[in-house]
């Protein structure tokens, strides 16, 4: 029996298909609209009912879980805590303050000491990581190479445990993603005249847990990028998620669009 622990975002949607006739599984479902709730195996509950969820995981002999999709920072104020959220709850509250990613990190040591492993997010899905290289008939150039390369040091400069992933890099300008997420920062910029450049670098921290909160992309980015003018993508080697690969690619051709691995 595998605990999957689902989030907001399009992942654990994929990794729900991919698995959901084949493995034994429950869901801990944290999603705000709670979108598992009609499937059986689903428990509904909040980020601060940790004695909960952790009783669920045991009564159905769940020794590993996996991660999947964003917990945003709940308001600490208005949790619901149960025993042991109680007990928990301040250390995930100064973990909070280092960021989002931070307070999974701590999540996953409680996990731990109740001895319940944490796997990979991928683990059944290692068809969504690409290798390096170029996936795309167009290639970068040299003036898309130095947006990668100041995008890279702007990303390597933030905080290791903030929510910050993705970097936009056009005209020696860079503009790092907010909280929002990836695709309201694309919303956001604004397309240079009839002009296609700039590249949107999505990579993990230095020292980030691949177990959890890899970056991910897929088609909805592909035509985000196009209508912001953005003309490329850069992911890292083995430490991303691509969902609906074949799409994206296929769209990035017919776009003129670039696809990079590094």
């Amino acid at each position: 029996m595998i605990g999957l622990i689902f989030g907001e975002t399009d992942f654990p949607k994929y990794i729900y298909k991919k698995i959901k006739e084949k493995k034994k599984y429950l869901i801990i479902d944290l999603t705000k609209k709670k979108l598992f709730r009609k499937d059986k195996n689903s428990f509904s509950v909040s980020i601060g009912q940790l004695g909960k969820i952790i009783s669920i995981l045991k009564h159905y002999n769940c020794k590993k879980v996996l991660f999947a999709g964003k917990v945003k920072k709940p308001n600490f104020s208005k949790l619901k805590l149960d025993l042991k959220g109680i007990y928990y709850i301040p250390r995930i509250i100064k973990k909070a303050k280092l960021g989002d990613v931070a307070i999974i990190k701590e999540i996953i040591n409680i996990f731990k000491k109740e001895r319940i492993q944490t796997i990979s997010s991928t683990t059944f899905t290692p068809e969504l990581n690409l290798s390096k290289g170029n996936y795309s008939k167009l290639k970068p150039n040299l003036k898309d190479k130095i947006d990668i390369k100041n995008a890279l040091k702007a990303l390597n400069r933030s905080n290791q445990y903030s929510h910050i992933q993705g970097a936009v890099s056009r005209n020696n300008t860079v503009i790092l993603e907010k909280k929002e997420g990836t695709q309201k920062m694309l919303k956001k910029i604004k397309k240079i005249k009839n002009i296609v450049k700039g590249v949107l670098v999505k990579f993990p921290k230095k020292k980030q847990d691949n177990r959890i909160d890899l970056p991910t992309i897929g088609l909805k980015t592909l035509k985000q990028c196009k209508i912001s003018g953005i003309k490329g993508i850069v992911l890292k080697h083995k430490r991303n998620i691509f969902l609906d690969k074949i799409k994206s690619i296929n769209y990035a051709n017919k776009n003129k669009m670039f696809i990079l691995v590094k």
